[in-house]
This record gives structure tokens, sequence and C-alpha cells, in this order.
């Protein structure tokens, strides 16, 4: 069975430009069969990251709020779908305190394998830097990262205009549909039998002497 893919909203506007994107994004793979759920951060401070490293003995984050939610319910998921305003150039601080604790206190082999893609919303410019600011996330946690058509860009000062991007609406619809045709090619591979890579045990190296 395909498991759904998580969206999450990390705008405090709850349903603000961030939103029309991900709900495009989310329509798409609705219409490819694909069962879909919005999370959205709300608009109370999120407890950053204090390096306690104490997850590392409990199994779960110290602050127990939506990143220990999420957390206990990865294995629900195949893909997930990350939304942000942009704010001087990079992603709102509420959603990189959350993404910071979740992929640093939750059990990295969840992570493995599944699917992601970020979304970046702006009145003008910024975009591209939050973009690759919200995909190193995906990228050093072994998971696929979904292409689309273009930068996973829309824009607009308001929901309304944001609407009116045509080009940045179809950007989602194609996400959308990318990740849906993903999601379905891993499981024919499952079911032909080929198997996903087996990881060697990591290796840490600094360079102090």
């Amino acid at each position: 069975m395909i498991k759904k893919v998580l969206l999450i909203n990390g705008s405090p506007n709850e349903h603000g430009c961030t939103d029309v994107a991900l709900l495009e994004a989310a329509a798409s793979l609705n219409k490819n069969g694909i069962e879909t759920e919005i999370l959205w951060l709300g608009k109370q401070p999120m407890q950053d990251c204090i390096a306690c490293y104490q997850c590392r003995q409990k199994g779960k984050c110290v602050f127990n709020d939506q990143v220990n939610e999420i957390a206990a319910r990865l294995d629900e998921f195949g893909g997930m779908i990350v939304g942000s305003p942009v704010y001087y150039g990079g992603p709102n601080g509420r959603l990189t305190s959350f993404l910071d604790r979740l992929f640093f206190s939750a059990d990295g082999t969840k992570f493995r394998g599944m699917l992601a893609a970020s979304v970046v919303s702006c009145r003008r410019g910024g975009a591209t830097a939050a973009f690759e600011r919200l995909n190193q996330y995906f990228l050093m946690t072994n998971m696929h990262v979904v292409s689309s058509q273009y930068w996973n860009q829309i824009h607009g000062f308001i929901a309304e205009e944001a609407r009116q991007d045509e080009e940045g609406l179809q950007t989602m619809r194609t996400l959308g549909a990318n990740m849906a045709y993903l999601l379905k090619a891993g499981e024919a591979a499952e079911n032909a039998g080929i198997t996903k890579p087996e990881y060697e045990e990591a290796t840490f190296t600094n360079f102090i002497r």
C-alpha cells in the first residue's frame, strides 16, 4: 500500500500564499491517487534545538510538541513537502526550528527512501536561497528529492495574488504529479523484488588534529 504524503505549512498565516502552493500540490497528488495530510505549525513560538543531546538517550526530543508527534508517525508517510514563506532570503524560524529538532531527534532510518520536496513563497526575491536551505534537510538523510519544471516557488504578497501566479501553480501541480509517479514506481519496484539500498554504518570525521 502506498503511504500518504505529509505537507508541512511553516507560515504563521494558515491560509496565506504558502498554503495556496501546498494545496495545489496536494490536489495534484490526490488526483493521482495519493492521500495527503497538511500540518500547519501555527502561530505559537517553536522551541529551537538546544543541543542537549538528551534525544539520544530518550529516543525523542525533550520538548514535547509537534516535533515528537510527527516523529512518532513517520512510518505513515512515503513523502514530505515542506512549505515556507521567504524571510530575508531564507525560510522562517518557526519552520527551521521544527525541522532542526525533527531531523536530529527522530530515528534517522525512518527518513531513508522517503520522497521529499520544499516549496517557498515570496513577494519578489529570495526564493531560490530559501528553497536551497530547506532542501539540505533531505539531501543529508538519504531522502529522494523530487523535481518539478522549475524551482518550487510561488509569488504574491497575499493569497489572492498567489492564486494568479499561473506558472507557480503549474509548478506545484507538476511537483505533485512527479511525486505521485515516484511513489507508485517505488511500490512497483518493491513488488518486483527490487530491494532498497543497504547503508554502511555512518562514519564521522572531523578536521581537528
